[in-house]
């Protein structure tokens, strides 16, 4: 399952189109636990409201698998791949808002236009089952560009 969900996360978490009903077709169909949330499609698909953990301050979108395991490397492989198969290569800070925990593999910030900032992490932490793995990108509400 670890395989399957971390690269159903790569093929699909990056994509603007993916919808909560494609999150469930598409992530959930590998055993995944998901998390996913639009607030501002910018396919112009419906929105996805939250239904997981919280929505996070200043975030309009996140997507994230979580599967039983510590398979760290395996994830961070998968996060990159995901990140280059879409193009998605410009570095950005990471907000101070976002900071490593106990297990973090990976946390980085991309620029996906002039407006908007991706941030991908990548790590373990305990689960319902023991240690989990997680996957998940939360796309940051546009900046004002006047400031």
């Amino acid at each position: 399952m670890a395989t399957r969900a971390s690269q159903a996360f790569a093929d699909h978490c990056f994509s603007p189109f993916m919808t909560a009903e494609r999150a469930q077709e598409v992530l959930a169909s590998t055993g995944a636990r998901v998390d996913f949330y639009d607030l501002d499609p910018l396919s112009g698909g419906p929105q996805s409201p939250v239904t997981g953990r919280a929505q996070t301050e200043g975030t309009d979108r996140r997507c994230e698998v979580a599967f039983d395991g510590a398979h760290g490397a395996l994830a961070v492989e998968a996060a990159i791949g995901g990140l280059i198969a879409e193009g998605i290569d410009t570095e950005a800070p990471v907000p101070d808002s976002y900071q490593p925990t106990e297990g973090t593999d990976l946390l980085a910030a991309r620029q996906l236009n002039p407006n908007r900032v991706a941030v991908v992490h990548v790590g373990t932490r305990p689960g319902p089952n023991g240690t989990e793995t997680f996957l998940m990108v939360e796309r940051l509400t546009p900046r004002d560009p006047d400031k």
